[in-house]
């Protein structure tokens, strides 16, 4: 596993971000470990943050012109990684992000931010992937705006369980939309960190590995 995963589940866990024990998911699942994104609230966080999905963004050898930040997530994630892009990197990229309802004065539109045009390459950034319904939502507002590539989707943790049917959500944005999907980090290189004592809570691995079988794809 590279450094910068290992880094970034340590970041989870010292900010509460990552969690073991006994959890109730939205689909009613019980969970040895939760992800709660709603604990980044700091600038300190989000900087590091966008350093993450940065790095994840060049491991892929990504190459959009603009990252769009689904309202309202995936906004501070989206501008946090251009910022880390930009002063980090060299890497100047647009960015933008969907309105909730379309503005019918001023400058008007359902995006704010850069512009999207026909034949851009775009990648979308978002917290984590469970049922594809983020992706499912965006995707009609981009395309509205013209003939636009999706060159990725990047996401900081695949839980690996299965979306609608048989496959994972990952697996389902690709086969219905052609969509590729990177997550800085997977479920299962948070197993492997705790069994290598990167973090602590080895005595959750056997729950969670029994938690994949049962719900992985």
């Amino acid at each position: 596993m590279q450094d910068y995963k290992k880094q970034f589940i340590r970041f989870m866990v010292e900010n509460e971000v990552l969690c073991f024990g006994n959890f109730t998911l939205k689909s009613g699942r019980k969970a040895p470990y939760f992800i709660n994104a709603g604990k980044y609230r700091t600038g300190a966080q989000a900087a590091r943050l966008g350093e993450y999905y940065a790095a994840c963004y060049l491991e892929h050898g990504v190459a959009a012109q603009t990252l769009v930040g689904p309202a309202y997530k995936g906004i501070p994630l989206a501008v946090s990684t251009a910022i880390a892009l930009a002063n980090n990197h060299g890497v100047n990229l647009g960015f933008c992000f969907d309105r909730k309802e379309v503005k019918d004065h001023g400058e008007g539109g359902m995006f704010v931010g850069q512009a999207l045009h026909d034949g851009d390459k775009v990648c979308i950034i978002e917290d984590v992937m469970t049922s594809g319904k983020a992706l499912r939502e965006i995707l009609p507002k981009i395309q509205q705006e013209g003939d636009v590539k999706i060159e990725a989707m990047l996401i900081s943790v695949d839980r690996m369980e299965k979306g609608t049917g048989e496959k994972s959500a990952v697996q389902e944005a690709y086969d219905e939309y052609g969509v590729k999907v990177y997550s800085i980090v997977t479920v299962r290189d948070i197993i492997e960190a705790l069994e290598e004592g990167v973090v602590a809570g080895k005595e959750y691995v056997p729950a969670m590995k029994e938690y994949l079988k049962n719900y992985g794809a």
